[in-house]
C-alpha cells in the first residue's frame, strides 16, 4: 500500500511511522537509514504539536518542509501514525491530497 501511494503521488520516498518513531511500513531508497529517517520524522510532528500546544493553539495535523530540491510533508494519520511523503518541490499539495484521503482512509482502517 506504501508503495502504491509512492507511485501515485510520483515520491521519492514514502513510509507510515508511529508516533514512537518505529516504522510501520516503508518505500525508502536504500540509501536512506529507515530507523533514523522515521524517528526524526515522528520528532519533527511532536515538536510541532508541542509548540503549538504550548501556545494554546490546537495541536498540527500536517507539517510541511520545504527545500529547493524536495518537499516532505508529515501527516497525522490517525492518533498513532503518520504518513511521510518525499516529492520534488514543484508537486503542490493540492495534487497529493486525492491520493493521500484515500491512503489514509484505507491506512486507518487497517491501523484500527
Amino acid at each position: 500500500m506504501v508503495r502504491a501511494l509512492r507511485d501515485v503521488a510520483k515520491a521519492e520516498a514514502a513510509a507510515v511511522i508511529n508516533r514512537d518513531g518505529g516504522i510501520v511500513a516503508a518505500a525508502l531508497p536504500s540509501s536512506v537509514s529507515p530507523e533514523t529517517f522515521s524517528i526524526m520524522c515522528a520528532a519533527i510532528l511532536g515538536a510541532g504539536m508541542t509548540a503549538a500546544t504550548e501556545l494554546r493553539h490546537v495541536a498540527p495535523h500536517r507539517v510541511v518542509l520545504e527545500s529547493s530540491d524536495a518537499t516532505i510533508l508529515i501527516q497525522e494519520l490517525g492518533r498513532r501514525a503518520m504518513v511521510v511523503l518525499v516529492v520534488p518541490p514543484e508537486q503542490s499539495f493540492e495534487s497529493l491530497s486525492t491520493a493521500l484521503a484515500r491512503f489514509t482512509q484505507a491506512a486507518e482502517k487497517e491501523l484500527g
